[in-house]
């Protein structure tokens, strides 16, 4: 067979195989198969499905709401135990200046205080924080002194 025959008798397919060296296209029927199946199923999945779907959205917003809510809830019941600390520590102030006495167990009660409060006012730069600076600088002082001092009480 001669190059003359071949393209006589063949032009076509080398013309085609010229077309696909030149322009190769991919051709996938699968995967475009594929598509139109996973298209029908979405939407028999949806009208199916739909009123679960619309529920679960429902859902979805409320325990959204019921989050915001609660971490409001656990803003507010932290920074009103600051505030107790910090009334502890201001009145356990309050009574040093009066001169009444307190006990080791007093003196660990506050600090374990001033150290809630402290660590809150860290924690919240937003929160006030500077109403207990001298009073809690005093209790410490008195505090130092008793410990040079071997003092019980």
């Amino acid at each position: 067979m001669t190059l003359k025959e071949i393209f006589m008798g063949g032009g076509a397919l080398v013309a085609i195989l010229t077309l696909v060296q030149v322009s190769p296209i991919k051709i996938d029927p699968w995967s475009a198969i594929g598509k139109v199946l996973c298209a029908i199923g979405r939407a028999i999945g949806k009208a199916l499905n739909g009123a679960v779907i619309e529920k679960l959205d429902k859902m979805e917003a409320a325990q959204v709401e019921t989050r915001m809510r609660l971490d409001e809830h656990i803003r507010v019941d932290d920074e009103r135990n600051a505030d107790l600390h910090r009334a502890y520590i201001l009145r356990f102030n309050m009574e040093l200046r009066r001169g009444m006495q307190h006990t080791d167990e007093d003196f660990n009660e506050i600090l374990y205080n001033i150290k809630c409060y402290e660590q809150y006012c860290k924690n919240h730069p937003e929160y006030e924080n500077n109403r207990a600076v001298h009073a809690i600088r005093h209790i410490e002082n008195v505090y130092d002194d008793r410990m040079e001092e071997n003092d019980p009480e």
